[in-house]
């Protein structure tokens, strides 16, 4: 597949993107919570997120034909293609449902085990981030870069909370106590996607969280390395897609920052 071809798929996936948000936006002005559902203990999922996915698989099969899906709702489980989408229809679900921003629409493009595009539109402040192989990393035509802090002591970090698996709530108790103690502060916002490109834009340094999907990271990580960012999973390797843990931040300080996050969170 060429860089134009790339650059073409991102501007269809962006226009996409913003429609399912359009659609998300209009939802929230009518929503009810009696339409929640309940997917698991403080798991929810709603008419909303199950029509931005509907919208966005009947998209992104016209603009790559014979593609497959991981989707975080499961209707459409192709994996055996040569390029996958990786979709979150809605991410910040609980966000949503109580009129919290932020959530978004994150959307990846792999090819056969290498992310080579990510879209994330966040759509309360209607942003858009994205980058695609070859290409430099965007919010809203302008060029972002993560930023140039050296120091843990000296950033911005973000997380997110335990919510349904709490077999690792008190080692990240106790980093959490550490980076309060040891930093600008800790955020967080309850997007994971958000919080991501929010590394590759500059506006936090770091990022660290566990028990996540593959469609939770995979457009904002691949986001993070194009603006110049790292990312690898507690131990340092790279299963950070599939392997439900995540650490990134700016290259300056990502080994600092990893050693931190592996002393506490690998027993």
């Amino acid at each position: 597949m060429s860089l134009l071809d790339l650059s073409l798929i991102c501007k269809q996936t962006r226009e996409l993107a913003r429609e399912a948000g359009k659609f998300i936006l209009e939802e929230s002005k009518k929503f009810s919570s009696e339409s929640i559902e309940t997917k698991g203990k403080h798991d929810f999922v709603t008419y909303v997120d199950k029509g931005s996915e509907n919208k966005l698989v009947k998209g992104l099969q016209r603009i790559l034909p014979g593609s497959g899906f991981i989707a975080e709702e499961g209707t459409y489980e192709k994996r055996d293609r040569p390029y996958t989408w990786i979709i979150d229809p809605l991410d910040g679900t609980t966000n949503f449902i109580h009129g919290l921003p932020p959530y978004s629409v994150s959307i990846a493009l792999m090819e056969k085990q290498e992310i080579i595009l990510g879209v994330v539109f966040e759509v309360v402040l209607d942003e858009c981030f994205y980058s695609w192989k070859g290409g430099n990393a965007y919010l809203n035509e302008k060029e972002i870069s993560v930023t140039e802090t050296k120091k843990v002591e000296d950033t911005l970090i973000a997380t997110g909370f335990p919510f349904t698996n709490y077999d690792r709530l008190d080692p990240f108790l106790h980093s959490l106590k550490y980076f309060m103690m040891n930093s600008h502060g800790v955020r967080r916002l309850g997007s994971a996607a958000v919080d991501l490109v929010y590394i590759a834009c500059g506006r936090f340094d770091a990022f660290y969280e566990h028990n996540l999907n593959p469609w939770d990271v995979a457009a904002g990580a691949f986001i993070i390395k194009q603006a110049g960012g790292k990312v690898s999973d507690f131990s340092g390797g790279n299963n950070y897609l599939f392997g439900k843990e995540i650490v990134a931040a700016n290259s300056n300080i990502f080994d600092e920052f990893l050693a931190v996050v592996k002393n506490f969170m690998i027993s």
